[in-house]
C-alpha cells in the first residue's frame, strides 16, 4: 500500500560454519563446476575478497554486515511507511476536524476527494517502480519522492474549494504511489494544522533518509569493499544471481512482459487486491468508529487500540513467518478473523460487539498483508526487472479498490454499513481462496524442481549457481 518496494525475504539466521567448511565449499564448488559443464553454463566463483575468507571470518563479517544494514534500513523504512500512510489517510481525521464544513463539501464530494488520490497512485505505480529499478539508487529516489509528497500534503492546508482539494489529492497520489491538534490556532482550523504538521514532519524525515538508506549492494557507498562483495555474493548464493548489476540489465518492457506472462503474478494480484479491498475500511475508520456515538475526540482515541493490536499481531506473525519459512497459514489465518469481524459489524448495532469487531478488522486484514507482500518476492524472485514490474503492477491494481470503496461508506449507510461490510467479507474470503490456489501451484512446481525439471524463474541444480542454490536447488516458499 505504498510506493516503497517490498524487500527480498532473507534467511532468518546467518549460516553457520565449522572446521570443515572450507573443504565443503571447495567440494561444492567442484561439484557445481562439473554440473555446470554438463549443462553448458560456466560456474560463477566467489569474488576474491570473499573467496579468501575463512569460515569464521566470513561468519563474523556476515553478522556485522546484516546488523549494519538493518540498523540503517529498518527504522527509516518504518518511519517512511508511517508517514506515507498518515499523509494518505489524514483526510479521514480532517473530516472530523471541520474540513467538510469549512469547504462546504457534500458527502459525495468528500468521498471523491478521498478516492481521487488512488487514481494518481495507480497510474504512477508501475512507471515509478520500473524507474527505481532502472536507476538503482533507492536512497536517492525514495527520499526525493517523499519530500515532494510532504510538500503536497502540507499544501492541502491551503485548499479553499472542492476543486483545489481534488487537484492536491490527485497529485499527492502521484508522488505517493496519529497527530491531531484538537483546536484551531493562529487563525487556522484544526484540519489545516493536521496537514501542515504531518507534511512538515514528512519532509524532515525525508532529508534524513538521504543519509541513512542503502541502495543496491553495488551502489551503496557506505559499505566497505569487503562488505559490498559479500552482500552481492549472498544474493548470488540465495537466488542464483546478483540482484542489480547495472541499469542496462533492467529494461522496462522486458520485465513487464515476463511478469504478465506468469500466472503466479495474476493469482498474487487477486490475493493482494482482495486483501487491500477488505482493508479499505481503514480509509474511513474514524467515520466508522464515530458511529459508536461518542464525541469527535473520543472517537479518534478509540481508533488507536485496533491499530496498536494490529502492530503487535503483525510483528509477531511476520517474525514467525520468517522464522518458520511458511507463508500460506500466516496469510490466511488472520483473514478468517477479518471475515468474522465484518459479519459482526454488519449484523448488530450494539456498541460492545461492534467495537470488538472494529478491534478485529485492522489486525485481521493487515497481519497477513505484509506476509503476502513478502510472498510476491519469494514467488517471483528473478530476474529483478520482472520482480519490480510484478510488485508495481500488483500494488497498483490492489490499491484500485480504494477508488470505489470510499463510496460504500456514506454517512447515511451508518452505523452498520451493510453493503461495505458484506463486500469486505466476500473479498477477504476470495483472498483466502486465492492463497490456497497459489499454494497448490507452488507445491506442484516444487515437485518438478525435485525431479530436476526446469521451472521459469527458479534456480535448479546444474546451472552453475553457487552455494546453497547449487547444492539444494531453489524451492518456492509455501
Amino acid at each position: 500500500m505504498s510506493v516503497l518496494p517490498a524487500p527480498q525475504s532473507r534467511k532468518p539466521e546467518i549460516r553457520g560454519f565449522d572446521a570443515d567448511d572450507n573443504l565443503n565449499v571447495e567440494h561444492a564448488s567442484d561439484a557445481g563446476s562439473l554440473e555446470a559443464s554438463k549443462s553448458g553454463r560456466l560456474p560463477r566463483e566467489a569474488p576474491p575478497l570473499v573467496k579468501h575468507l575463512t569460515g569464521i571470518e566470513r561468519h563474523d563479517l556476515e553478522i556485522k554486515l546484516v546488523r549494519k544494514i538493518d540498523i540503517r534500513l529498518l527504522p527509516m523504512l518504518v518511519l517512511m511507511y508511517i508517514m506515507n500512510y498518515l499523509d494518505r489517510n489524514n483526510i479521514a481525521a480532517a473530516r472530523l476536524a471541520g474540513l467538510e464544513e469549512e469547504l462546504n463539501l457534500s458527502s459525495t464530494q468528500y468521498l471523491t476527494a478521498l478516492s481521487i488520490l488512488f487514481v494518481g497512485y495507480l497510474l504512477m505505480q508501475i512507471p515509478s517502480n520500473l524507474f527505481l529499478n532502472k536507476l538503482g539508487k533507492p536512497a536517492l529516489y525514495l527520499p526525493t519522492v517523499m519530500i515532494v509528497w510532504g510538500v503536497i500534503s502540507a499544501a492541502t492546508a491551503g485548499a479553499q474549494s472542492f476543486g483545489g482539494l481534488i487537484a492536491i489529492r490527485f497529485f499527492l497520489g502521484f508522488v505517493e504511489a496519529a497527530y491531531f491538534p484538537g483546536y484551531g490556532a493562529k487563525g487556522l482550523r484544526a484540519w489545516r494544522w493536521l496537514f501542515i504538521i504531518e507534511g512538515v514532519i514528512t519532509i524532515v524525515i525525508a532529508f534524513a533518509a538521504y543519509l541513512v538508506l542503502p541502495n543496491f549492494p553495488r551502489t551503496t557507498t557506505w559499505l566497505t569493499e569487503n562488505e559490498r562483495q559479500l552482500a552481492i555474493w549472498r544474493l548470488d548464493e540465495d537466488i542464483g544471481e546478483d540482484d542489480w548489476i547495472g541499469s542496462e540489465q533492467q529494461t522496462f518492457f522486458h520485465g513487464m512482459k515476463l511478469a504478465f506472462a506468469d500466472i503466479k503474478m495474476w493469482i498474487l494480484m487477486v490475493l493482494l487486491f482482495c486483501i487491500v479491498a477488505s482493508g479499505t475500511v481503514t480509509n474511513l475508520f474514524p467515520t466508522v468508529v464515530g458511529t459508536l456515538g461518542y464525541s469527535n475526540i473520543i472517537s479518534l482515541l478509540l481508533t488507536v487500540p485496533p491499530y496498536v493490536l494490529g502492530v503487535i499481531t503483525t510483528f509477531i506473525n511476520s517474525w514467525h513467518a520468517d522464522r518458520t519459512g511458511e507463508r500460506y497459514l500466516h496469510i490466511t489465518l488472520p483473514l478468517y478473523f477479518a471475515v468474522i469481524a465484518f459479519i459482526i459489524a454488519a449484523s448488530t448495532t450494539t456498541t460492545a460487539p461492534r467495537y470488538v469487531a472494529m478491534m478485529m478488522m485492522v489486525p485481521g486484514v493487515y497481519t497477513g498483508y505484509v506476509v503476502a507482500l513478502a510472498w510476491i518476492s519469494n514467488t517471483l524472485p528473478r530476474p529483478p526487472a520482472k520482480r519490480a514490474a510484478a510488485l508495481a503492477a500488483i500494488n497498483a491494481v490492489s490499491n484500485a479498490s480504494s477508488i470505489y470503496a470510499s463510496y460504500m461508506y456514506p454517512e447515511s449507510a451508518g452505523p452498520r454499513y451493510v453493503v461495505a461490510m458484506s463486500v469486505n467479507c466476500v473479498t477477504a474470503f476470495i483472498a483466502i481462496c486465492s492463497a490456497t490456489f497459489l499454494r497448490f501451484i507452488l507445491v506442484r512446481l516444487n515437485k518438478k524442481l525435485d525431479r530436476g525439471e526446469t521451472v521459469e524463474g527458479a534456480v535448479v541444480m546444474g546451472e552453475g549457481v553457487p552455494g546453497e542454490a547449487a547444492s539444494k536447488g531453489f524451492r518456492f516458499v509455501l
